[in-house]
């Protein structure tokens, strides 16, 4: 699939204001608030800009963090990584590969087998139950 692109004015039309701030502005939702930190159904996670997924619940975790936690992507084309130095300290920042959505960070305190623990803010993600 082609790369999705928009003006910050579509996608200001498309999204809410806390969707704008996180996905768009590389912001963070507070821990415990979002739908999905807590949501223990089955089925997929998928971006709410573009809707291409991107966890599954087969791989959500509760890792007491208070946002959805994943061991892993549903596959290592639907995200990309970078270097995040912002707040004083150097993580690693997930996105969309599709849209460039700010989704949260990884960090190598998750549970086997991966020993990653994909952090995520729900206001990114749109649950389809399955």
């Amino acid at each position: 699939m082609s790369k999705v692109e928009k003006t910050e004015e579509q996608w200001r039309e498309q999204l809410s204001d806390e969707e704008y701030r996180i996905t768009r502005q590389h912001g963070t939702e507070p821990a415990f608030s979002g739908n999905y930190y807590n949501n223990k159904d089955e089925g997929s996670y998928q971006c709410i800009c573009c809707q291409q997924p991107l966890f599954s619940s087969h791989e959500k975790y509760d890792s007491g963090s208070g946002w959805p936690s994943y061991w892993m992507p549903v596959n290592e084309q639907a995200i990309t990584e970078n270097r995040d130095s912002s707040h004083g300290m150097t993580r690693v920042e997930v996105l969309c590969s599709q849209c460039d959505a700010h989704l949260g960070h990884v960090f190598e305190d998750g549970p086997e087998p991966t020993g990653l623990r994909y952090c995520i803010n729900s206001a990114c993600l749109e649950f389809k139950k399955s």
